[in-house]
């Protein structure tokens, strides 16, 4: 697996394919990792043709590692994701993200819109009564990682939530406000359980204009569709 280095860490990435590039950034929530592709319904790796596809791995997840400061934000994980694109020389792409990929395309979108030319997010992670849902899911991931980071006390990993998960912004890593501000052309699917609530979906495919809702994409009956739809989008049709 390729290796690329940026400051302290080490971010692993793959790529697939030829044509023009699309950026995927994982579920899994603090797992992030081109690996748990492989488990979902909508795999781009098997499904999307004629792009050169990138899978990368966030700071500790899967084979990447990063220290741990207190000073990690959403800020830090799109710089990551710039440097890949940097590295590979990659001015413009397409960017595929589901689960954390929401946010994480979202920031970017707001980062660096330019270097964007489509975006699809499939049921994106959000708030909806379910702070407490993600502050487990990060105190779990933090319970697997702190014995590799002796340099991280409790201070670090309580700021690196908190920046992640402490704020009541709906989409986490941008607010609501920035939302009709997006010029970029993005598909929406909707997700339909506790850390993917549909209101989060609508409320992003409602808010940005031109933006396609896609309500029904995973039961079997559907897959198909789904996999045409996602492939037309980004081809332009």
């Amino acid at each position: 697996m390729p290796v690329l280095q940026r400051d302290d860490a080490t971010i692993h990435y793959e790529e697939y394919g030829s044509g023009f590039p699309v950026l995927t950034l994982a579920p899994g929530g603090m797992h992030s990792s081109g690996g748990y592709w492989d488990g979902e319904v909508w795999n781009p790796v098997k499904q999307l043709t004629g792009f050169r596809l990138i899978t990368m791995d966030q700071r500790n997840a899967g084979a990447s590692t990063a220290p741990v400061t207190g000073a990690e934000s959403w800020a830090t994980y799109t710089a990551d994701q710039l440097a890949v694109l940097d590295h590979l020389g990659i001015e413009r792409c397409h960017v595929v993200g589901q689960c954390i990929g929401g946010p994480f395309i979202l920031n970017l979108l707001r980062t660096a819109p330019e270097r964007v030319a489509r975006a699809v997010v499939l049921q994106t992670i959000g708030l909806d009564d379910n702070h407490q849902g993600f502050h487990d899911m990060f105190e779990h991931w933090r319970g697997e990682q702190v014995a590799s980071h002796p340099e991280a006390g409790p201070a670090q990993w309580d700021a690196y939530r908190t920046a992640l998960f402490g704020g009541d912004e709906v989409l986490f890593s941008v607010p609501a406000a920035f939302l009709p501000t997006i010029g970029t052309p993005l598909l929406v699917l909707q997700g339909n359980d506790e850390h993917h609530p549909p209101s989060v979906s609508r409320l992003l495919a409602g808010s940005v204009p031109g933006a396609r809702l896609v309500e029904q994409w995973k039961g079997e009956e559907h897959l198909r569709a789904t996999a045409a739809r996602i492939q037309e989008f980004l081809t332009g049709s």
